[in-house]
């Protein structure tokens, strides 16, 4: 079963172990819009890595490969985020089957649950955690 840890506990895991990946599984779309987490006060970057494409939502079929030819080892720790902790959930199941043991998912994502209005990034995530992000 994979864990779920909030965005800042992945902000210290992160932080404290220089090997540990944090593995954003949205669109290109999402990036572009969105925004990114920004690692480089840790001197390092996200892994963008999409899970489903956008705008058809296929699932990609290249994932895990493109997991393994990334670099990422099953003894690293790997953490998975996406905007609502959904896709990244089914991401890191989907590592964790092909041998990546250390594997976690982002609870909330990126921008977390709407809010009253509809609106997302002030209710929860890695954005409404105040952790560093960017636009790309």
């Amino acid at each position: 079963m994979v864990e779920d840890v909030a965005p800042q506990q992945a902000w210290e895991a992160l932080a404290a172990d220089p090997a540990a990946q944090l593995v954003d599984v949205r669109t290109d779309a999402e990036w572009t819009y969105v925004g990114l987490p920004d690692l480089a006060p840790l001197q390092r970057q996200v892994l963008l890595i999409m899970w489903q494409a956008f705008p058809t939502g296929a699932p990609n079929p290249h994932f895990l490969q493109q997991l393994t030819q990334a670099g990422l080892q099953p003894e690293q720790d790997i953490y998975f985020i996406c905007r609502s902790g959904a896709r990244s959930l089914a991401a890191a199941e989907a590592a964790r089957s092909i041998g990546f043991e250390r594997v976690y998912n982002v609870a909330d994502g990126f921008e977390g649950p709407p809010d009253a209005r509809g609106h997302r990034g002030a209710v929860a995530g890695w954005k409404a955690s105040g952790l560093p992000w960017r636009q790309r």
